[in-house]
């Protein structure tokens, strides 16, 4: 499937290789060590940004999933 931008399309096939990788090698194994594919998601995530700004897609209201989304600071 591709990217929202055609740019970031190539950025997204890496992304899906790199973590379809670790997922099947470590983490199905039982293994829990970091993800190493979080430096190729960043820039991936990066450039899905810039491609709903540049195409001026509505985002208000979107919940969106990330490190700090569902983690406040009353959560236990």
């Amino acid at each position: 499937m591709n990217s929202v931008g055609e740019a970031c399309t190539e950025l997204k096939r890496e992304y899906d290789q790199c973590f379809n990788r670790w997922f099947a090698e470590t983490f199905l194994k039982g293994e829990r060590a970091a993800d190493p594919c979080g430096q190729l998601f960043r820039r991936y995530q990066l450039c899905v940004q810039k491609a709903i700004k540049e195409k001026d897609i509505p985002i208000e209201g979107l919940e969106f999933m990330g490190p700090s989304k569902g983690k406040t600071e009353n959560s236990s």
